[in-house]
């Protein structure tokens, strides 16, 4: 955890964010690596390089900072989100879905 005092403010875009290949068991296309760093115990900023992935989502609220990806909604069935910067969304938990990253997304949240 990178830890953000009260009234203190960080650059989300340069943030340092240790990637990790996803697991096999969740890749649906591609390579992609994903990686996070938490602000504190509900904010934080989560990367995400091309490729296409299965994920069960977690309660959150994110807007996302730089990239593009398709959000395709499994379940429930709902219509595909095209993200790019300034695009914000929630999410609830047990929702499943398939994240395709166009261009390395970055993406500032709160769980």
């Amino acid at each position: 955890m990178t830890p953000l005092p009260a009234g203190a403010a960080a650059d989300a875009l340069a943030l340092r964010i240790a990637l990790e290949p996803v697991p096999d068991d969740q890749v649906l296309a591609g390579t992609p690596s994903t990686g996070w760093t938490m602000l504190d115990e509900q904010v934080g900023v989560w990367e995400m390089t091309p490729g296409s992935m299965r994920d069960l989502e977690e309660d959150e609220v994110f807007v996302v900072l730089a990239g593009s990806a398709t959000v395709a909604f499994v379940e429930p069935a709902l219509p595909d989100a095209e993200l790019r910067p300034g695009s914000i969304m929630r999410l609830h938990a047990g929702m499943r879905t398939r994240w395709t990253v166009h261009e390395t997304l970055r993406k500032a949240f709160l769980a």
